[in-house]
Parts: C-alpha cells; structure tokens; sequence
C-alpha cells in the first residue's frame, strides 16, 4: 500500500479537480490548445521565432496519431495531478524512511498541498499545461540530484527524472534547472553532481535548444514591454508580495480562481503557508534532508526573482537586462519562479502533519500502548492535509466549470480536411488578425488563442502580438518573433479592433507564400464586396475558408534539418536508455538525510 499511495493520491487529486475537462472533447482556454490530428510534420518545422511549443506539441502530435487527440489532452492533464502528487508525496515518504501510518498520512498531505495550490490552479487556467508538467517533475528531479551514486547510475537517474521536463520544453527545463541545481551543488561531490545534471538538462534540451539558435541566427529577438506586462499582480488583500507567498499573483487577472482574494479564506491561506514554512525549518533541523539546503535557497532564489517585477527599480532592471541579451526575456513572468517555494511549502505541511502524527510513532514503538492519542495525531495530521483542498475549492471539478470540453464545428473539420487534401504548397492566413480573443462556441465565456493557428497540416500566419492590459487601464502590447507574420500585417492593415482588414488582395497574399486564408469568426458579407483572386472552399457560421487562386511565391515549406532531427534522437535515444539502465520509473531512489550531530531521530 505504501509504494501505491502516492499515486493514488494523484489519482484522486486528478478526478475532483478536473472533473468534466477528463470528458470528452476539447478544453480550449488561453494557450491551452488541442485540435483534431495535429500535423507532426507541421510542428516540427515550426516557424519564425523562438519555439516555445516544442517539443510538448510534437509530443501530442505523436501520440496523436495512436490516440484521439481529446484523450491526449486528458492525458497531458491528469498527469500534471498523477505526476506531480506521487513526484512530492514520494520525496516525502523517502526522506520520513517510514511506512507507518503517520508518516502515509504526511506523505499524502505533501503530495495533494504540491498540486493543490493557487500556483497550479492559475497556471492551468491560463492553459499553460506544458510548463505545469515540467513543474510536476520538479520533486523527481530533486530527488534523482539529491541522490548520490556513480556517474553512469547518477546520470541515467537525472534523465529519467528530466522526463516531465523534456516534454514541457523551455520554461519546464528553467524550472527544473532553478530548482534542483542547487540540489545538486550542495554538500561533498557538487561539483560533478552539477555538471552531470547540466549535461542532462542539455540533452533533454535539444528539441527545442537546436531551432532557437536557428531562430535567433533569423534575427527573433525578445520585447522588453513584456515586463510590464508580465509583472506579478496582487490577487489578494495582502498585496503583490503577499500574494506571491500565498503562491498566487499572476499577471493575468482572469486566471485568479473563483473567490481566491475573500479576505477570509486569503487569512487562513496565510496561516497554512505560515505554518507550512515554519514545519520545513523544523524538519530541516531535525531531519536534514540531503536535499533540504538545496532546495531553500532555490526556494529563496525563486522568490527574489519573482519580486523583480514588483517595484518600478526592478522591472527597469530586468527590461535592461533584456535589452542587453533576449536570454533573459524568461525573467518577465516573474510568478513563475514561485515554483521551488511550492515545493517547499508542501514538503514543510508534510513536515507539519508529520509533527502531529509523532504520538502514532510513540505508540507503535511502544506496542500499542496510547492507542487514543495516536488516533487524535492522525486525526488532525489528517486534516490538515485537507485543508488545501478546503481553502482553495476554486480548483474544485475543472475550476469550477471554466476547464470545460466542447467540440469543433464542423465547418471547421471541414476546413482541416481542405486544406490537406490540397497539394499545392502554401501557407494558411489565419484571420481575425488577433491571436486570443473570444470563441462563441468554445463553451465558458474566456479568452483563447485561436485554434486555427494549429489546426492545418501546413504552415499558418498569424498574429503573434501579446495585447496585455494593466491595472490602471492602460494596455501593453508585446511584440510578436515571427517576422513573416510582420510582413504580411503591413500588406492586411487590420483593423486594431475586429482584427479584419478592410479588403484582401490575392496577389500580395501569393506573393507572401500565402496559399489558403481561414478566417475563424462570422463574416460579414460585406467583407468580401470588391475582393479578387479568391475562391470560398468552406463556408460556415464560425469557419471560412478561401484559397488564393494566383500560385503562391516562394511556398515551399521549409525542410526539417538534419541537425534538428539528430538533436531529437539524440534526446529520446537518452530518455530510453536512462530507463533501461535504471528502471521504467521516474524515480525510486530514496534521498536520505544527512545526519550529523544536530540530527535528531524519528521517535525522541
């Protein structure tokens, strides 16, 4: 039971906090986009820019291929909870050394606080499922650092436990980079400890490594204005600060669960974390866990990354930092790195529960004696493991109804299968020129990037500019990386508001590759009054689909290189032979502590 635990925890976890988005059909919310039969070939040659979705989109395009690719999404989604819970409930239980019932029940209550937290619940409702499963790696990936063994053994433990990492891509690997590379720096050996956990995290990194220095080579660069745009935002009563701590403020206001700022529930949070951090440093003394430093001063050094975007100095500073290289356009979404402190505070209410349980301990080792004590310890290391759930129910069944499934119209399957039944090269203008805005039938009233820019099995022109509000009701436009998206928008002139150019002209389309144009909103006829050079394919009530008649210029899709698909290779070659070197799992290697003399034993 206790090696299933965990697991089941995640199991559990999964079902009540995604609910109906486990059904079938599509939750499209923000950047969370699945369609049907998502082209691999397409993915993987990507486009201008910094390819921020590889490899997790060229994963789901091939596991797409096997299964539906709503099922997929249920998949990438219940995962986050399964991988993330039995990642944090396991480094607990390993550390604990014990199978007792008390040390379960802290096993468990560090496993649900990992995933059941405003970081998770705002992440996921801004559709960044990928990154949260590079989160949900974290605890495996601490533990493989934490893990001291030979060089081949110790490296083939890494990349197992890089596996959540290497498919969530770039953000994934930072997290994973901020968070366990203390752990592996610390203590005798950190050296090589370190430079084989670097070496890991460059070979998982290579899917999407290899085409962003192609990309950069192409001139994509990154817009400081994403700064402010992406700067933490007090969601709370506390301020920007507190919310930080609480392990909310995220930029977009529109991701804050249902009653996540009430002044009561934002008190008792506060209490919780208070708590959570108190039994880390308590744990920390006592038990001295091999990865314990490590992870505090990642958890310390997240947070101070986090509190750059708070004050005017320090987004100032960052903007300059971005100026001076792209590299650091990372350090815009300054929430983000709240994450170490996520696993942290779990770990700590582990500890917490842990202290509470000590009396079932006592009780064990004395053969049963105190058996009524031993049941109030239970009781109450029992309930507070639930008070995550409890204190943060806007989680509760697919965030209370915004992660919910529908389906895609048929016009728009329509269009899917035009397009790839056309044999002539040529990409695919996808119109409202505004990437996320509202979806009439896409179920909860929210905003979405628009599933046509992944929808055809060839390459699309979209807009790539980020329009973020801020909270003196002004707005921050983020500037796209896809110059050839900057180049058609100069020829459409769109209107800033409907996002529709006033007419179309077929022979600068063609002359800009453009082959079909998918315009996914209702169209006015007045729109097509006057306009040349195109035939309609798919007419419905949300898709339509026209083809430029004039042959496209310069059309031809670009090429995978050679050095991309070796990069790709070379990663899952490694990911596979980690596994048969160590194990189908994750990880199974027990942390351990490092005892000295201040160390104290379970049962005083």
């Amino acid at each position: 039971m206790a090696r299933w635990l965990p697991w089941a925890v995640g199991a559990v976890t999964a079902l009540f906090a995604l609910g109906p988005a486990l059904g079938r059909g599509y939750v499209l919310r923000y950047d969370m986009v699945f369609v049907p039969d998502l082209s691999l070939p397409t993915v993987l040659r990507g486009a201008d820019g910094f390819p921020r979705a590889m490899p997790s989109d060229a994963v789901v395009a091939a596991l797409s291929t096997v299964v539906p690719g709503d099922l997929v999404q249920s998949l990438a989604l219940a995962a986050v909870f399964l991988v993330g819970a039995a990642g944090a409930a396991r480094l607990m239980a390993d550390s604990l050394g014990s199978s007792r019932a008390g040390a379960l029940v802290a096993a468990s209550a560090a496993g649900l606080a990992y995933v059941w937290n405003p970081f998770v619940a705002e992440r996921l409702l801004l559709g960044q499922w990928a990154m949260l499963l590079g989160y949900a790696g974290l605890p495996w990936a601490v533990a493989a650092t934490a893990r001291r063994a030979r060089p081949v053994v110790y490296s083939a433990g890494v990349l197992r436990a890089l596996v959540p990492a290497a498919v969530g891509g770039f953000s994934s690997v930072l997290l994973t980079a901020l968070t366990a590379g203390p752990v592996a720096l610390w203590g005798r050996g950190g050296m090589r400890r370190a430079g084989l956990f670097a070496g890991a995290l460059a070979v998982v990194s290579l899917p999407w490594l290899v085409p962003s220095l192609a990309a950069g080579a192409a001139g994509a660069a990154t817009d400081p204005a994403g700064v402010e745009a992406f700067a933490p935002r007090a969601d709370t009563p506390l301020g920007t600060v507190g919310s930080l701590f609480l392990l909310g403020g995220v930029w977009n206001a529109n991701a804050v669960p249902t009653h996540h700022g009430d002044p009561g529930l934002v008190a008792l949070r506060l209490a919780l974390c208070l708590a959570a951090v108190a039994g880390w440093l308590w744990w920390l003394y006592r038990e001295r866990p091999a990865f314990g430093a490590g992870l505090s001063v990642a958890a310390v050094l997240g947070f101070a990354v986090a509190l750059l975007g708070v004050t005017a100095p320090g987004r100032e500073f960052t903007a300059a930092l971005i100026d001076l290289w792209p590299g650091f356009g990372p350090l815009r979404d300054g929430q983000l790195y709240v994450a170490p402190l996520a696993l942290l505070q779990a770990l700590g209410l582990g500890a917490v529960v842990h202290w509470l349980t000590l009396p079932s301990a006592r009780s064990e080792a004395d053969g049963g004696a105190g058996g009524a004590g031993a049941a109030v310890g239970l009781g109450a290391g029992a309930g507070v493991a639930a008070l995550p759930v409890l204190l943060s129910f806007g989680l509760w069944w697919g965030a209370q109804g915004a992660l919910a499934p529908v389906e895609y119209p048929d016009a728009w399957r329509e269009a899917q299968a035009a397009v790839a039944a056309d044999e002539r090269p040529g990409a695919v203008l996808v119109l409202p020129w505004n990437a996320y805005r509202g979806i009439d039938w896409s179920g909860e009233p929210g905003v979405v990037l628009d599933p046509a820019t992944k929808l055809f099995d060839r390459r699309t022109i979209w807009n790539d500019d980020l329009v973020v509000g801020t909270p003196d009701g002004g707005v921050v436009v983020v500037e796209g990386e896809d110059a050839r998206a900057r180049e058609v928008a100069r020829v459409l002139d769109p209107d800033p508001v409907t996002g529709m150019p006033e007419r179309l002209d077929g022979a600068e389309l063609a002359a800009l590759g453009v082959r079909h144009v998918a315009v996914s909103a209702p169209v006015d006829n007045r729109f097509w009054s006057g306009v040349d050079g195109f035939s309609v394919v798919v007419e419905g009530a949300d898709m339509t689909l026209l083809e430029v008649l004039e042959s496209p210029v310069d059309a031809e899709e670009s090429d995978i290189s050679g050095l991309e698909v070796t990069g790709g290779l070379v990663t899952v070659g490694a990911i596979i032979w980690s596994i048969a070197r160590s194990g189908s799992s994750l990880g199974s290697q027990r942390t351990g502590s490092e005892r000295g003399p201040g160390a104290r034993k379970e049962i005083p």
